[in-house]
């Protein structure tokens, strides 16, 4: 006979998980945001595969395709992840400086 219920355990598992998670995303610097979004688009690449094993071993119609869901779900967010973090890194290049027209001719020896 178990004292506190399994699924009272999972509750307070998951509260705790929100709370240490909202912590730890909010006291992140601004300049690790990049890495970080980079290290839970690996993450989820792993929730990709846990989602493929869960539904592979599923015998039901509605097991699977929750599985498959959960697998295409899983996708959007690596891949929407990967665009995140290439826009966030352009941000960061240094863009060629644009000549003007006529220093351009005088450079050459025309007129301005």
């Amino acid at each position: 006979m178990d004292l506190v219920s399994p699924t009272l355990m999972n509750l307070i598992i998951f509260v705790l998980a929100i709370y240490v998670g909202y912590h730890v995303v909010w006291t992140v610097t601004p300049a690790l945001h990049t890495p970080l979004m980079a290290v839970t688009n690996a993450i989820s690449a792993i929730v990709i595969v846990g989602a493929m094993l869960a539904a592979a071993l599923t015998e039901t119609t509605l097991g699977k395709s929750m599985g498959v869901l959960a697998v295409a779900l899983a996708a959007v967010n690596v891949f929407g992840g990967f665009l995140v973090t290439r826009r966030m890194l352009e941000m960061f290049r240094k863009k060629e400086k644009k000549v003007a027209p006529a220093a351009t001719a005088v450079a050459e020896g025309g007129q301005a």
